[in-house]
């Protein structure tokens, strides 16, 4: 295959020439085509497909993360990401940037968690000075844990006064980067929705757990070859 058909190969499976993803359907297929993908393109060296780009249909001045939300394409694209999220038949994960997560599909995330994951799960994490989790993303996730899927918003009131959008961002990035969280909905008014991974999806978590690495990264390598047409 010449480098020209392989772009060609690659625009049609990424959905940017012209055959735009508008449904819910035709997005499971996208997902579960490419493997996974950004929401917003990044700088190379990364070259991955993206949500926003399979929506448009284009990748023609495609708004990068910081500039998404002057674009309205945006909006519409987010939609239907979190409708992919609601059905399960995608999950996200905080690799890159948070406001730019990679979104996985279903088939795929477990080998993601085998790599990313706690191997137990329905441990909670508990804060001290080799711990990589905060007192206040702890804390977050008992929150979580008992009310969830609770909204942004909400888990603000629950943690009380005190405590600022910016330290509650910080928190559930901490929890989502290791995969104990997931943003499972969104609404304008309250924010994203967040549960506990292991409640929310046990069988890909379980499957994750039980898979080793080596063939974790085998399948994961194979979905990025997939990825890339």
């Amino acid at each position: 295959m010449s480098p020209d058909e392989l772009i060609q190969l690659r625009r049609e499976k990424w959905h940017v020439n012209g055959n735009a993803v508008r449904t819910l359907e035709e997005a499971r297929g996208f997902i579960e085509s490419v493997g996974f993908c950004l929401m917003f393109p990044i700088e190379a060296p990364v070259l991955l497909p993206t949500l926003i780009g399979a929506w448009t249909g284009s990748d023609d001045q495609l708004p990068t993360q910081k500039l998404a939300y002057k674009d309205p394409r945006t909006r519409v694209a987010a939609e239907l990401t979190v409708r992919l999220l609601r059905d399960k038949s995608a999950y996200e994960a905080n690799l890159f940037d948070e406001n730019n997560p990679l979104v996985l599909a279903a088939s795929v995330f477990p080998y993601f968690y085998a790599l990313v994951g706690e191997r137990n799960p329905r441990q909670a994490p508990k804060p001290g000075p080799r711990s990589p989790y905060s007192q206040l993303a702890c804390d977050t996730y008992q929150i979580i844990h008992r009310e969830g899927p609770i909204s942004k918003l909400k888990s603000l009131e629950e943690l009380g006064k005190g405590v600022s959008v910016a330290a509650l961002d910080r928190a559930l990035a901490e929890l989502w980067s290791k995969l104990r969280i997931t943003r499972v909905d969104y609404h304008e008014s309250e924010g994203a929705s967040w549960d506990v991974l292991y409640r929310w999806a046990p069988d890909a978590v379980s499957e994750g757990v039980n898979s080793s690495v080596t063939s974790a990264l085998s399948a994961t390598m194979a979905a990025c070859a997939s990825a890339d047409g």
